[in-house]
C-alpha cells in the first residue's frame, strides 16, 4: 500500500507522535510506502523514519502566524491550545493543511490515509479526500478536546462519522468515541497501542545498585501527569518507619515554565533524592529503564501509555494509576504482569483532580511505591513481544484490505 500519514502535531515528539513515528518505521519495513503530514515550527526539522516522504505545515509562518496547536492544554514544546484559535487562525488552519494535504495527495498518490487523532486536521483531511480510504486512530487528547470546547465540533463530529474505519487504544475509549460521534460502534476497532521491540528489552547484567532502589517516571513534567503528588508520595515514603533506600529520575520536558519551578523547588525539598534528566534520546531511554527498578506513572489523564509497555518491555516493576480502559486492556493483552495500579483520586472533568482528594492518593500512592520497592524488579524477562508495533500495523493494514 501507498499509505499517507496525517498528523496536526509535531511527528517527533509526546505520545502520539511517537505512536506516527513508529507506525511509519513499521509500514516502511512491511515494504509499504509512507508519508508524512505533519505540524511544526518554521524552524523545526523534524526526525522521520528513513524512506518517509515528508509534507510540512509550517507553524509561525506569515501563513501560520501561530505555535503549533497541541492536542493536550499543555505540551512540551511551546504551542496553541485549540480553544484560543480564533475564527482567522481556525482558517488560516484549515486553509493550510487542505492545501498540504492535497499537494501530498497528488505528489504521493497514496491508497489510504490514516489520520491521528478524531480532530481538525482529521476534518480537513476527509474533507480535502472524500474517496480515498481514510482510517482515524484516537488518542484521548481529541475527545478530551470534544468535551471540554465547541470549536468546529459538528464539522469535525460530521468527518468522524463518515470514515471508513477509526481505531481506538481500548474498549473504554471505543464506548467514548461511539457516544461522543454518534457512530456506529461496528466502525471503531480496538488496536491498542505499540512498543519498539527491537530496542526496549531488559540488559543482559543487571547493574548493581548498593541497596539503592530506582524509580523512574517518564512523561511530560506537569501537574497533571501526577508528578507533584509522586514528590508528596515520595515525602510521605521516606518518613515511614524502616523505608527503603530510593533514588527517583523524572524524565521528560515542560512547558509551563512557572509550573516546572515550582515542581523543581518542591523535589528539591524532598526527602528522596530526585533528579530531572530533561528530554533524552532513546538509546538513553532504553538505558533509563534497564537500570531502575520501578517505573511510576501517576498520571491524572492518559489514553493507553505506552511508556508503561516500554517499561514492561525492559524488566521494570510497574506503578500506575487505574485509568479508564487502561486496566483491562493491559490485564488482557498481557495478563499477570507485575502492574500495581493505584486509585485514583476524585476527578472534576476529565484531568483534573479534587485537590481535597490528592492527600489520600498520594497515600495511595506511597503504599503502591513501597510495595513495588520491597518486591524489586522481576524475577524473569516479561515477555511482551505480542504488542510489538510490527503486530499493530499488520492489524491495521489487514482493517483496510477488509473495507
Amino acid at each position: 500500500m501507498r499509505i499517507l500519514n496525517i498528523s496536526a502535531q509535531k511527528p517527533d515528539s509526546t505520545g502520539s507522535g511517537v505512536y506516527l513515528a513508529e507506525m511509519v518505521r513499521c509500514e516502511l519495513s512491511a515494504g509499504h510506502a509512507a508519508a508524512v503530514v505533519a505540524g511544526v515550527d518554521a524552524s523545526d526539522e523534524p526526525t522521520l523514519p528513513e524512506g518517509a516522504e515528508p509534507y510540512f505545515v509550517r507553524f509561525n509562518t506569515e501563513a501560520l502566524p501561530f505555535n503549533v496547536c497541541g492536542m493536550s492544554d499543555v505540551m512540551p514544546y511551546a504551542a496553541t491550545r485549540y480553544r484560543d484559535l480564533t475564527p482567522s487562525m481556525t482558517e488560516q488552519f484549515c486553509s493550510a493543511f487542505t492545501q498540504c494535504i492535497a499537494h501530498a495527495a497528488a505528489e504521493f498518490a497514496p491508497d489510504v490515509v490514516i489520520c491521528h487523532h478524531l480532530y481538525l486536521a482529521c476534518a480537513v483531511a476527509r474533507e480535502t479526500l472524500p474517496s480515498i480510504p481514510m482510517a482515524a486512530v484516537c488518542h484521548s487528547t481529541d475527545l478530551r478536546q470534544m468535551r471540554n470546547h465547541g470549536l468546529e465540533r459538528e464539522r469535525i463530529a460530521n468527518a468522524v462519522r463518515s470514515l471508513d474505519v477509526i481505531f481506538a487504544l481500548h474498549e473504554e475509549q471505543k464506548r467514548e468515541i461511539v457516544e461522543i460521534f454518534d457512530v456506529e460502534p461496528a466502525k471503531v476497532l480496538v488496536i491498542g497501542t505499540g512498543y519498539n521491540a527491537q530496542e526496549f528489552s531488559p540488559a543482559d547484567k543487571r547493574v548493581a545498585n548498593d541497596g539503592v532502589s530506582h524509580l523512574l517516571y517518564v512523561g511530560k513534567i506537569g501537574y497533571k501527569k501526577g508528578v507533584e503528588s509522586l514528590i508528596a508520595a515520595l515525602d510521605l515514603l521516606a518518613k515511614r518507619s524502616g523505608a527503603p533506600r530510593i533514588e527517583a529520575c523524572l524524565v521528560g520536558g515542560h512547558s509551563d515554565a512557572a509550573e516546572y519551578d515550582r515542581i523543581a523547588q518542591r523535589a528539591a525539598a524532598c526527602a528522596i533524592p530526585v533528579t530531572f534528566a530533561g528530554k533524552i534520546s532513546q538509546d538513553d531511554l532504553v538505558q533509563a529503564y534497564r537500570t531502575s527498578d520501578v517505573f511510576v506513572l501517576p498520571s491524572f489523564f492518559e489514553g493507553l501509555p505506552l511508556v508503561t509497555i516500554e517499561a514492561l518491555a525492559c524488566g521494570c516493576r510497574a506503578v500506575v494509576t487505574d485509568l479508564p480502559g487502561v486496566r483491562p486492556w493491559l490485564e488482557t493483552h498481557i495478563p499477570g504482569a507485575p502492574i500495581d495500579y493505584v486509585e485514583l483520586p476524585g476527578m472534576r472533568g476529565v484531568d483534573e483532580p479534587v485537590k481535597e482528594d490528592l492527600p489520600a492518593f498520594e497515600s495511595r500512592l506511597a503504599d503502591a511505591l513501597e510495595r513495588a520497592v520491597r518486591e524489586g524488579r522481576p524475577a524473569g524477562q516479561f515477555d511482551v513481544s505480542a504488542l510489538s508495533w510490527e503486530s499493530l500495523v499488520s492489524r491495521v493494514t489487514c482493517a483496510f484490505e477488509a473495507l
